[in-house]
């Protein structure tokens, strides 16, 4: 509900009308190396883009870490290479600070607490969740979301020095 809210502000502010009568959601389980389940993402067509929540245990403490949208949906440990790489639907350069970036699936970096915790919300203005589109999350062979072991440089082609993928989840 509170995020509603603040949708609805935010539309406001941006002179949007919002709708939610016909919400589009997805969902992603995080396996780590071993397979094993460490998290969970809820994504969310918004009027501005997909509003990722994401919350995810067992990672590096006190990390910053990079969070990517690769472009097929295959999370295949232990290194999940199956995903193969980033989501750039319209061939862009990898980097948020790139000048001819960024890739559809480049998001910022995400911090984990002294614990290894990671509990967050991004949104992502380069993509869908409506089919059909060239940038939806559901094209063929679908999507997967990834943590890295580092931090994205955000300017670094192909993959900003993110390091190897140590979490991944198929988006349905």
């Amino acid at each position: 509900m509170k995020g509603r809210l603040l949708l609805a502000v935010l539309g406001a502010l941006l002179g949007l009308s919002l709708s939610f009568s016909e919400e589009i959601k997805a969902s992603a389980e995080l396996i780590n190396a071993k397979g094993e389940l460490i998290g969970k993402a809820v994504f969310v067509e918004t009027p501005v883009g997909v509003l990722i929540s994401l919350e995810a245990k067992n990672l590096p403490p006190n990390s910053e870490l990079a969070l990517h949208i690769h472009e097929l949906g295959k999370c295949d440990p232990p290194d999940f290479t199956s995903a193969k790489g980033h989501f750039n639907p319209f061939n862009k350069k990898h980097g948020l600070l790139n000048p001819e970036g960024p890739h559809a699936g480049d998001m910022p970096n995400v911090f984990t607490d002294d614990k290894g915790n990671l509990k967050v919300q991004v949104l992502n203005t380069f993509i869908t969740l409506r089919k059909g589109k060239e940038n939806s999350l559901f094209k063929e062979g679908g999507t997967s979301i990834m943590i890295h072991a580092h931090k994205d440089d955000y300017k670094t082609d192909p993959a900003g020095n993110a390091g190897h993928r140590i979490a991944c989840g198929v988006i349905k």
